[in-house]
């Protein structure tokens, strides 16, 4: 699994430590939407422990209890987001027996959460995981902690607390990393000429991004080029005959309302249309399988074979 997002990116800004010469850093994640206070909430408790960190929101419109959409989110931000803490709240075991757990990565970040797999791809993206410490030290929580908002009571309070100087381990008892839950995340099938991804994420302009990245594309069409006609399956032309679907570096490289495959910002293989919703117009929701192959050019039907001459 680990492969289908491992790919360690980041740029030189990013990759500044926040602690020499700069301002800690803090970035929030939920599914809490905006129209209800809880992010503003979750800023407002980060800024009262740690007044000097600046604080980033890479987005609080997850959908709702969407574990991996929040994962690939996150795994998208933290290569261009500094050096510093990234907290994320996407958590439908709130106030159960789920672990809330801090963990810091190669590059220097640390990720702060729930123990449900949120955290994992970015994780790996950050270069991997160094130490886990379970979130279970009261100091470093809100006096009264709810059954239902541990992103006001827990998490947000135990990020700033890490971003204003304290050591990880004052958070509680070391977890081995091996133990933590993992998440559901399709691995792409690679074979010759052909590339099999699922639907893992669908944008809000209706492009659908593969649990494929462009190296598993590379890997299956070699020598694959900006405007090779690939065939694709997708969605409710799966049971149906191949579409055409070209193979382009952007969008206006191809006709408006026309169908391309593409590497997206983030450099996963994405499914989209020129000004329109790949998803509407090929039915996909998530989880679909989308299956990419090379246009093979048809072989000439062999000849029947000459009839034996009449005896004499």
């Amino acid at each position: 699994m680990a492969r289908t997002y491992h790919e360690t990116v980041t740029t030189p800004a990013a990759a500044m430590v926040s602690t020499k010469g700069h301002p800690p850093f803090v970035s929030l994640l939920s599914d809490f939407g905006v129209r209800d206070p809880s992010a503003g909430i979750m800023r407002a408790v980060v800024s009262g422990i740690c007044p000097a960190a600046r604080i980033v929101d890479i987005s609080h419109e997850v959908d709702r209890f969407a574990i991996r959409d929040g994962a690939l989110l996150l795994w998208s931000a933290v290569p261009y987001l500094p050096v510093g803490v990234h907290v994320a709240v996407v958590d439908p075991g709130v106030g159960t027996a789920r672990e809330g757990i801090a963990m810091q990565t190669a590059r220097g970040d640390y990720l702060v959460g729930p123990d449900n797999g949120l955290l994992m791809p970015a994780a790996a993206r950050l270069g991997g995981i160094t130490a886990v410490h379970l979130l279970e030290e009261p100091r470093f929580a809100l006096p009264d902690v709810s059954s239902s908002f541990h992103g006001r009571d827990v998490f947000a309070p135990a990020g700033a607390h890490l971003a204003g100087g304290t050591d990880l381990e004052d958070l509680g008892r070391a977890f081995d990393p091996r133990g933590l839950a993992d998440l559901e995340w399709p691995r792409p099938e690679v074979r010759p000429n052909h590339l099999r991804a699922q639907a893992i994420y669908l944008d809000s302009f209706g492009n659908v991004k593969l649990s494929a990245l462009t190296g598993d594309l590379e890997a299956a069409l070699p020598g694959l080029r900006f405007g090779e006609q690939l065939l694709m399956r997708a969605g409710k032309a799966q049971a149906g005959q191949d579409l055409t679907v070209t193979y382009a570096r952007t969008f206006g490289d191809v006709p408006e309302g026309a169908p391309l495959l593409t590497a997206d910002s983030y450099g996963r293989v994405a499914l989209s249309v020129h000004q329109g919703s790949a998803a509407s117009a090929f039915n996909i929701a998530l989880d679909s399988l989308v299956d990419v192959g090379r246009k093979v050019a048809p072989t000439r039907p062999a000849r029947p074979p000459r009839p034996p001459a009449p005896r004499r």
